[in-house]
C-alpha cells in the first residue's frame, strides 16, 4: 500500500514510522524544513519539503498511485484544502485530522471518508483506519490491547452459524448485533445473517484475523 501524509509533526512521523515498519511506502509533505530535517533523519521514506495545499507538492508525491492521503497537520483549514485538492484523485482515500468539531460539517461536504479528532488521533489508531477498511467503526480500549470493532458480516464460511457456536472464544466476543438499525444483545441461538452488522470485542493482535473471519478482507 502507498501512503501519503501531509504533516511531520509527532503524529504525522510516528503514523510514518508505524505504516513501513509494517511493509508499506510512505512519502511525507512538510512545509516546515527543521521539521523535514528530522524526518529525513528517522524515516526511511520519501520526504517532500512543501505546502500540502500546492498541486505541484501533490504531484510531486504521486498522488495518482496513492492508496490513501491522511492530512495530519494540526490545522483545520489546511487539512481541508489539501483534502479538497486530493479529492480530486478519484482513488485515493481521504483520512483529515479535525481540531475543531464546529468544522466537521465542512469536512463531511466534501466526502472525505474518515475524519478523526486529536481525542482520538493517535497514530496507531490511524494506522489501523487505513490498514482495516473494512472497519465501520473502531475503539480502542485498555492500554491499546483490546479493540471494539463494528462490522458488517460478509465471509460465507461465518453466515448461518449460531453466535454460540463461534463466540465467544478465547480472543474475542461478539458484543451486539443490529437488525434494521437496532441494538441486540445476541443469545447463543441466534444466527448470523449476510450484512448484519456486528459489533466484537477481540484482542488487538487478534484483530487481522477475527477481521478475515468475518469479512471478504
Amino acid at each position: 500500500m502507498y501512503v501519503v501524509i501531509m504533516g511531520g509533526g509527532k503524529m504525522g512521523r510516528n503514523l510514518a514510522s508505524f505504516l513501513i515498519a509494517d511493509g508499506h511506502d510512505v512519502t511525507l509533505i512538510e512545509s516546515d524544513q527543521e521539521l523535514c530535517n528530522e524526518a529525513s533523519s528517522e524515516l526511511d521514506a520519501m520526504i517532500i519539503c512543501g505546502s500540502g495545499t500546492n498541486a505541484k507538492v501533490l504531484k510531486e508525491a504521486n498522488l495518482d498511485d496513492a492508496d490513501v492521503f491522511v492530512a495530519a497537520t494540526g490545522n483545520d483549514e489546511v487539512n481541508l484544502l489539501a483534502s479538497i485538492l486530493v479529492s480530486e484523485f478519484k482513488n485515493t482515500k481521504i483520512i483529515a485530522r479535525l481540531s475543531d468539531p464546529s468544522h466537521s460539517s465542512a469536512f463531511k461536504k466534501i466526502g472525505i471518508d474518515s475524519v478523526v479528532s486529536p481525542e482520538i488521533t493517535t497514530a496507531s489508531y490511524v494506522e489501523k483506519l487505513i490498514i482495516r477498511p473494512k472497519i465501520a467503526d473502531l475503539v480502542v480500549m485498555g492500554k491499546g490491547d483490546a479493540e471494539l470493532l463494528d462490522i458488517k458480516l460478509e465471509n460465507e464460511k461465518s453466515i448461518g452459524k449460531k453466535i454460540g457456536d463461534v463466540s465467544p472464544n478465547d480472543n474475542f466476543l461478539i458484543v451486539a448485533v443490529y437488525e434494521n438499525g437496532n441494538l441486540i444483545i445476541p443469545k447463543p441461538e441466534m444466527v448470523l445473517k449476510k450484512d448484519m452488522k456486528i459489533s466484537i470485542l477481540v484482542k488487538t493482535k487478534y484483530a487481522q484475523n477475527v477481521m478475515k473471519r468475518f469479512t471478504n478482507l
